[in-house]
């Protein structure tokens, strides 16, 4: 169970760094296949069953079931509110309106950096608990071995 917990959590994290990677791919991208800047993504991760506290108040015999069912990827969604692009005045760029304002993709590639420091220490965090899971399993052998 444990393992199955700590391998979800690598693999949530792996496809947020991806997305994260592609977010500062495209810091740049200035039309898309929709004719638009490029929209910055996110992931959304849930956790499957019930809360902790709900669990405990239920029966705690069913506590492994609910509780330790790791973490999935729910949706990654493109940012779709009214600031999801930058408005900057560059009357010769190409892409300017009559304005002279040309829409820019709102990636701040700061926060994404942060965002991946973030998901690269939680992948590592889910690789230690998995590995500390295996050296107990393993100690557990040896000790059924001895006798």
């Amino acid at each position: 169970m444990s393992f199955s917990i700590s391998a979800s959590g690598m693999t949530a994290q792996r496809i947020r760094m991806d997305v994260i990677a592609n977010n500062i791919a495209n810091a740049n991208t200035m039309v898309t296949a929709e004719g638009t800047p490029y929209r910055r993504r996110e992931v959304i991760l849930e956790a499957p069953g019930r809360t902790f506290a709900e669990s405990m108040s239920t029966a705690r015999r069913r506590l492994n079931r609910v509780i330790g069912s790791g973490v999935t990827v729910q949706k990654i969604v493109e940012d779709r509110s009214p600031m999801a692009f930058t408005q900057v005045y560059d009357p010769g760029h190409p892409f300017a309106d009559g304005n002279g304002m040309v829409l820019r993709p709102n990636v701040n590639v700061t926060v994404e950096m942060v965002n991946m420091i973030d998901a690269s220490r939680a992948y590592e965090a889910n690789i230690t608990a998995f590995n500390s899971y295996k050296q107990m399993a393993q100690k557990a052998l040896q000790i059924g071995s001895q006798r």
